[in-house]
């Protein structure tokens, strides 16, 4: 028999002691049962949450990502998970994934915004927003993204275009060791600048390299553990370190953007736009003129739709195309097959959109990086805007919504080798290019990213070009298998810092 020690006894040997304790208690089972009713309904089962903290201790703040695929393992496709006080539901797999965002995306559309991208936008611009003023801005925004070329040859000349900077900056340095990062990002915040402000920006330029810092910095910030902690409990933690360096950046990034909307207007043509901001300034004069009560078309959702764009069109694909050389880096058999290609179906003339066709190995590749690179991994988080049953669970209006991206690009059930870099996941026998369903870097649904199709270009010509122009391998004193494909913490994921040197090949 256990020995217990007098003193557990004794506190609880007077009346108030133990009126004390009772109360506690039944404090701590009404807010455990917070936890786990819905009021109506069953709800997706999962791990049992702890009072206050829910399943922090269990997550691993920095990669939550991986904790949520290994309880998916346990508690199925749909399930529970508290974020300190707030409740998640993931969605992992991707029939639950695709069912969710596709086939039920008025109820799985709204977007959640945690008190970080709160403080950010502001319930402004086109990601982290919800009812009227989100819908005009897409719609806006897409059009105008139409209207300037994505998709069409107009705006696949400015990528060609943009690849003769980035090919210089690669020349320059001769073949010795780079850092991939700066030549990338600035490539290709040119393209989306081009379309947003109607011009590029030398790559020395002072604010654009400011600008691009600063995305790439918050982005990163963002995704940390720190972060984390103070969406989970905002009022407690509001003095973290990162908190405070990603709003220096906005306020430093609203300077910058001002200054840019000045000059833009200063100059403004109404009967020739430049780019989406013009646009945007023209369509605002026509709302006012026309005395238009509660537009949307107002400063604040200029500023931020600019800033979402700008920060989506650079991140994403820049991350890609760095995961795309280092893999070309760590795996020199693949490059040496993608290179082979090239040569034989293009030779030395410039790579162009039509050519993906005849590409089909080249094509795999790029696809396999973007599937093996999971760069959002639980997408930016959804809402639900209703009460639902999903797949036999009670879901309520307003509940937090993770799909689970990574979980739908390593579905053990769709792909061959889900943890390997397998270009023959998109290639039939006969080495042809084939689509796959569970091929969803880009999510899906309502919110399904609106640059898809630009994305799409960029990274083709881009990473095209580059092949074609140059060996990657890893600096001197460093081998294929020293290469390091642990991603970095942050919202975005992108390698960890690393050099690739790259070699002339013509």
């Amino acid at each position: 028999m256990a020995v217990v020690d007098d003193s557990v006894f004794s506190l609880v040997s007077s009346p108030t002691a133990l009126l004390g304790a009772v109360v506690v208690l039944l404090v701590l089972c009404l807010v455990s049962s917070s936890f786990s009713s819905d009021g109506a309904g069953k709800g997706p089962p999962g791990p049992r949450p702890l009072p206050l903290l829910g399943n922090m201790l269990q997550l691993d703040l920095k990669r939550p990502y991986r904790t949520l695929c290994e309880l998916s393992e346990k508690y199925g496709s749909v399930f529970t998970v508290y974020f300190g006080p707030n409740k998640v539901v993931v969605l992992a797999g991707y029939k639950a994934v695709r069912e969710a965002l596709v086939n039920f995306s008025e109820e799985f559309g709204d977007r959640h915004i945690s008190p970080i991208f709160y403080e950010i936008n502001q319930g402004h611009g086109i990601i982290f927003s919800n009812g009227e003023s989100w819908k005009e801005m897409r719609r806006f925004a897409l059009s105008t993204l139409r209207d300037f070329g994505m998709g069409k040859r107009v705006i696949e000349d400015k990528i060609v275009e943009e690849c003769r900077f980035l090919i210089q900056m690669f020349e320059e340095h001769k073949g010795k060791p780079l850092n991939t990062t700066n030549p990338l990002y600035y490539a290709t915040s040119n393209i989306i600048s081009s379309i947003v402000f109607g011009s590029r920006f030398e790559y020395n330029d002072p604010r654009f390299q400011d600008l691009v810092r600063r995305t790439g910095e918050s982005i990163q910030y963002s995704g940390t553990a720190s972060i984390q902690l103070y969406n989970m409990f905002p009022r407690l933690v509001s003095w973290i370190k990162n908190r405070q360096l990603i709003l220096n950046n906005v306020k430093s990034t609203i300077r910058d953007v001002n200054v840019l909307i000045k000059q833009l207007r200063e100059t403004l043509n109404t009967n020739s736009c430049r780019g989406l901001v013009d646009c945007f300034i023209v369509r605002k004069q026509k709302e006012e003129d026309s005395c238009v009560m509660d537009t949307h078309y107002n400063e604040q959702n200029l500023f931020f739709t600019i800033t979402n764009l700008f920060s989506a069109g650079t991140d994403t694909s820049a991350s890609t195309l760095k995961w795309g050389l280092l893999l070309m880096a760590k795996y020199p058999h693949i490059q040496d097959q993608v290179q082979e290609e090239l040569s034989r179906v293009i030779g030395g003339r410039q790579v162009r959109v039509e050519d993906r066709k005849n590409l089909p190995y080249t094509d795999a590749v790029i696809h396999e990086t973007q599937r093996l690179a999971n760069i959002v991994p639980m997408a930016i988080p959804h809402k639900t805007s209703r009460d639902i049953t999903f797949q036999g669970y009670f879901i309520k209006a307003g509940t937090v919504v993770f799909p689970l991206l990574t979980s739908v690009l390593t579905d053990k059930s769709e792909w061959e080798t889900p943890h390997t870099f397998n270009p023959s996941h998109f290639l039939d026998r006969e080495g042809k290019f084939i689509k796959r369903d569970a091929f969803m870097p880009f999510s899906a649904g309502r919110r399904v990213c609106l640059g898809e199709s630009l994305a799409k270009m960029e990274l083709f010509i881009f990473f095209a070009s580059l092949l074609q122009r140059f060996r990657f391998t890893p600096p001197p004193g460093v081998t294929e298998d020293e290469l390091d494909l642990t991603p970095a913490v942050g919202f975005i994921l992108s390698p960890l810092p690393h050099e690739l040197c790259a070699a002339s090949r013509l």
